[in-house]
């Protein structure tokens, strides 16, 4: 799949994580597309999440995906973590309570209204969850400041393939 990629910021109208994911999977198959929810608090900004997808696309283009699934595949670039079950944590939880839909889609765009409500704001990401996840050391926060996360993250999404 090759397509427009783009992120939308909001929050889930069901509530239950699993009704959410079998409806995103529904509408996937409906309407040809990939949806990948993530949690907001993890997303630094958009070029983190396209810069993920565009990865795992090329992953899956290239045969050298590590998941089966390209949902999962962005999901492991997005958190920055070769293994599947650590890049886990950046998806949604029960808890979670502002998504990041990462939307790769051919043609028609998904319906989406009936289950995420857009919330009009950009990223809002929290710089303590996001350092923790990214592992993101006290140290280099020093070294180039606290504005310089985004880029800290934009890396760790790099350098996923230099770790096989």
């Amino acid at each position: 799949m090759s397509g427009r990629v783009h992120m939308l910021l909001g929050r889930p109208k069901v509530r239950d994580k699993d009704a959410f994911l079998a409806t995103i999977g529904d509408l996937q198959d409906e309407y040809g597309c990939v949806i990948q929810a993530l949690d907001a608090e993890m997303v630094v900004n958009e070029a983190h999440v396209t810069s993920a997808a565009k990865k795992a696309l090329r992953a899956f283009a290239e045969d050298r995906n590590v998941a089966k699934d390209l949902g999962l595949e962005i999901l492991r670039y997005a958190s920055g973590q070769r293994q599947i079950e650590r890049a886990l944590s950046m998806g949604i939880s029960g808890s979670t309570e502002r998504i990041a839909l990462l939307v790769i889609e051919d043609g028609t765009s998904p319906e989406l209204s009936g289950i995420f409500e857009l919330d009009g704001q950009g990223p809002t990401w929290n710089p303590e969850v996001v350092k923790k996840t990214f592992q993101i050391s006290d140290e280099e926060i020093e070294a180039v400041g606290e504005d310089k996360i985004p880029d800290l993250v934009l890396e760790r999404v790099a350098l996923v393939d230099a770790y096989r």
